[in-house]
């Protein structure tokens, strides 16, 4: 990498990963100590916290494809409609943090081979250090195509560089994750702590990479298989590993069960002062966990009376909600597409329990003494807003020949501004009401094995069949229910399951969507099944007419090009 990669700067430690603190600054003679080895692995895991949970790279997993439209308030437009997509959109993001921590894990490997450590502590940290190269890699590739391929510590700024193959690309990551998914422990091993790397996500990742391959024009003739046979091994272990899914998917969810069996990897977030990044009342910071913000309307803004004029929502009248931590803080960045998400992805709820346990779709009044011209709201009790996914005779003002105290927004009158929120990532633990998540980010759930594994049959790799079953271990977990008796658990999940001619590509993105819903995968799913074009023309009113078919891969940040000032200049992909 140009420019100064060779000084890489982070914060301080990652609290619930390691026990030891990460250094300031990376030169050569920080890693001849035991200490400067592992502190240029935590230094890692913090910058993971510089990505994901904050708004930036949110905006550019989630927008721009069939889930996502903006909401009022996105600033972000560029990613969700691609009109003026450009180079310097992408600058200062995750093409910097990449290669500044593939320098600092580059130079673990290479002074972390010989430095005094005892030889299982040794084998650990260069494993980590595998995963970690391999977990930015492949995010690369899937994202800019062709990349420069770094494997040794630069220990002077250059101004030179080049791309390399994305065959290239995938060979390193394959031998990367191949070599941690044998040198990494079962379970987390200390040092390190929470959920880290492990055998388990080693292998997770391994699969994915043999998928993505698969897909792509580098494709070997058994990456569909291996992808297969690598995730199908993986669940077969599961209990090695101490992985499964949850009963209910909810419950994969709870802040109580993020660090429990489903959860394969994640980046964790602290409130503890001493490990620098978070910040009370943050509206932004870098590093802070933003994410239970970004899905969320204004609805303190929502008056107790409503009416509709020209088609269009209209309240008026004292605000019914007051911002609360229990309803979370509103950003309005981004809401679901509705013709997609109900018409076609959670079309079916009477029997998939996703969309209830996805989205927050009733508000309970929170605020005293608000009189309405349908009568005063008893907080605690009554519903002050109901956002159904279905049509409501009488909406906003009644239910049918019922008056409603509150306001009904069933989907003709949700728009930018009023829609189902998303409550997955919903943190009660905050102490002010505009403070920051302290939850970790999950990356990676143990669902997804299930759903790879599926993907890579469908591909070749496995039998329809195959494709079938791991699609229905998925769907009839989704279909369980608290409220129902064991019966109605077990009719429900009978009438979840699909038969192998059921299985086509579409559906398995729409079970995607329905699983995964909001968790910083959709933009490299349908970029890795070459369905962002098709999928998001189809669906998407916003970024229908821009879309192109070069914006399957993003712009090179034009402070890469700029910096590359030595030998040949640095290429820009195509159309940007």
């Amino acid at each position: 990498m140009v420019a100064l990669i060779a000084v890489t700067l982070f914060g301080s430690g990652c609290k619930k990963l390691l026990e030891e603190h990460p250094q300031s600054a990376i030169v050569p003679s920080l890693f001849n100590s035991p200490g400067g080895i592992l502190g240029g692995i935590a230094g890692v895991y913090n910058d993971i916290r510089v990505l994901w949970g904050t708004e930036g790279f949110t905006m550019i997993t989630v927008g721009g494809t069939d889930e996502h439209l903006m909401g009022a308030s996105n600033g972000a437009q560029v990613f969700f409609t691609y009109n003026g997509l450009g180079s310097g959109n992408m600058n200062g993001g995750i093409w910097t943090i990449a290669y500044q921590d593939i320098n600092t894990l580059n130079g673990v490997m290479e002074f972390g081979a010989t430095v005094d450590l005892p030889a299982a502590t040794r084998q650990q940290y260069l494993a980590q250090a595998k995963f970690l190269r391999a977990f930015y890699y492949l995010h690369l590739v899937q994202t800019f195509g062709d990349v420069p391929l770094h494997v040794t510590f630069l220990t002077a700024p250059s101004t030179a560089d080049s791309r390399q193959p994305i065959a290239d690309v995938y060979v390193q990551i394959i031998k990367d994750l191949t070599e941690a998914s044998t040198e990494l422990t079962p379970q987390v091993a200390a040092p390190f702590l929470g959920k880290a790397a492990t055998q388990a996500s080693a292998l997770y990742l391994l699969a994915k990479a043999y998928l993505c391959r698969g897909w792509s024009a580098a494709a070997q003739p058994n990456d569909f298989t291996n992808a297969y046979t690598v995730a199908a091994n993986l669940i077969a272990n599961k209990a090695t590993y101490g992985l499964d899914m949850w009963q209910d998917y909810g419950d994969a969810f709870k802040p109580a069960n993020d660090y429990g069996k489903e959860t394969l990897f994640v980046s964790d977030h602290s409130s503890d002062t001493k490990y620098g990044l978070y910040i009370p009342g943050s509206s932004g910071n870098a590093g802070n966990n933003l994410t239970p913000w970004f899905n969320r309307f204004n609805y303190p803004t929502l008056g107790v009376n409503a009416n509709v004029s020209g088609g269009v929502l209209v309240s008026s009248g004292a605000a019914m909600m007051t911002r609360d931590i229990a309803n979370g803080r509103p950003f309005i960045r981004i809401r679901p597409n509705n013709p997609y998400i109900l018409g076609q992805a959670f079309a079916e709820r009477a029997n998939d329990s996703r969309y209830d346990k996805t989205f927050q779709t009733v508000w309970i009044a929170n605020t005293a003494g608000i009189t309405g011209s349908r009568g005063t709201l008893t907080v605690g009790v009554d519903t002050a807003i109901w956002i159904p996914p279905f049509a409501v005779a009488g909406a906003p003002q009644a239910n049918g020949a019922n008056p409603f105290k509150g306001i009904i927004i069933p989907p003709t009158l949700q728009s930018n501004n009023w829609y189902p929120v998303v409550k997955k990532f919903d943190d009660p633990s905050r102490v002010g009401v505009n403070d920051p998540s302290t939850r970790p980010c999950v990356l990676y759930r143990f669902s997804d094995v299930y759903l790879l594994a599926a993907e890579a049959a469908f591909k070749g790799g496995g039998t329809m069949q195959n494709a079938a079953d791991m699609l229905n271990k998925v769907r009839e977990r989704a279909a369980w229910r608290s409220t129902n008796n064991a019966g109605q658990n077990t009719a429900a999940a009978a009438a979840m399951d699909i038969t192998a001619g059921q299985v086509t590509l579409d559906f398995i993105l729409d079970e995607r969507s329905r699983e995964f819903y909001a968790e910083w995968l959709r933009w490299w799913d349908l970029v890795r099944t070459k369905s962002l074009i098709t999928r998001t023309t189809t669906w998407n009113p916003e970024a229908a007419p821009y879309i192109k078919a070069f914006h399957a891969l993003r712009p090179i940040p034009q402070d890469q090009i700029d910096r590359v000032t030595s030998g040949p200049p640095f290429p820009q992909n195509t159309g940007y």
